[in-house]
């Protein structure tokens, strides 16, 4: 009989030294925490245990992963990263995920309260509680997808006529660098929000064209990725200004021809109503007299 009862009080003594060994007022502070009050105050000190930081260390890594995979499964293969970097976000994959995943868990609790007040059936409900998290989770990724590639269009729109003012400053005499530097803090759009960051990590120890390919790989605009490596000739051609003012008439001429494409694609839209509001009504015509031929033949 003691034996048993030994057990049970050694085994709920381990239990409760192991338990109250996670709380936190019980447990004993280390060296390093009973002399950082004698040292210089770091960003942890005094920092409670649940707050808004620590719960974001915590979910983060977990929405960024869920939200990877799910952006997966519909398709989007780009990096979210890579499309925070391209629109120059203030916030980081991590907390785009958050929020994603918070706004996705919002849907759910508002269809989850709408299914319990309203108490549609069970095909509804299912709808509303599943379908209502994944359209929101979609809407922002399909947000961040729709504003990066806006800004591509208009990294493409303004490269002729980036390329062809560091033509002219490189004819002018300016070096790469220099150039670059002049259209970085005169110019306004997309390219020279770009080449403020080229800039940027150029002063940062990076090489001219270095910077210039990052720019390129951010970016993802098929003309940008031709006309890099005409820059790359800076220090072995010798008129690199005419080479470059080539690529820029060869990136308008194509800036061209996809507007002539947009121009008569949007001149065929035009003919699709034009053309189902008058077949219809010749349809109706030819189909009457049709039917009365055959009820004729018919009777006979």
């Amino acid at each position: 009989m003691r034996q048993p009862v030994a057990l049970a009080f050694m085994l709920l003594w381990g239990g409760a030294t192991l338990l109250l060994a996670e709380v936190r007022w019980v447990q004993r502070p280390s060296l390093a925490q009973r002399l950082a009050r004698y040292g210089p105050r770091s960003a942890l000190a005094g920092r409670p245990v649940l707050d808004v930081e620590s719960w974001r260390d915590v979910i983060g890594p977990l929405c960024h992963g869920f939200g990877e995979r799910v952006a997966r499964i519909f398709g989007v293969s780009e990096d979210v990263g890579a499309r925070l970097r391209r629109l120059h976000a203030d916030v980081d994959a991590t907390g785009f995920r958050v929020r994603q995943v918070g706004w996705a868990t919002g849907a759910l609790a508002a269809g989850a309260v709408m299914t319990a007040v309203v108490g549609p059936p069970a095909i509804i409900a299912l709808v509303l509680v599943l379908g209502a998290p994944v359209l929101a989770f979609l809407i922002v990724e399909q947000r961040l997808a729709s504003a990066s590639a806006a800004w591509q269009r208009r990294v493409f729109l303004e490269l002729p006529v980036f390329a062809e003012q560091l033509a002219m400053l490189l004819a002018a005499g300016y070096s790469l660098g220099a150039a670059t530097n002049r259209l970085a803090e005169r110019g306004q759009g997309a390219c020279a929000a770009d080449l403020r960051v080229v800039c940027a990590r150029v002063r940062q120890g990076l090489s001219e064209i270095d910077a210039l390919r990052e720019w390129a790989t951010r970016a993802r605009v098929p003309a940008l990725d031709r006309l890099i490596p005409v820059l790359a000739l800076n220090d072995d051609a010798g008129d690199l200004g005419r080479l470059i003012s080539q690529e820029a008439r060869t990136i308008r001429a194509e800036v061209h021809r996809e507007l002539v494409e947009t121009m008569e694609r949007r001149g065929q839209q035009v003919w699709i109503p034009v053309t189902v509001a008058t077949l219809v009504p010749g349809v109706i015509f030819l189909a009457v007299p049709f039917i009365e031929a055959l009820k004729i033949f018919s009777g006979s």
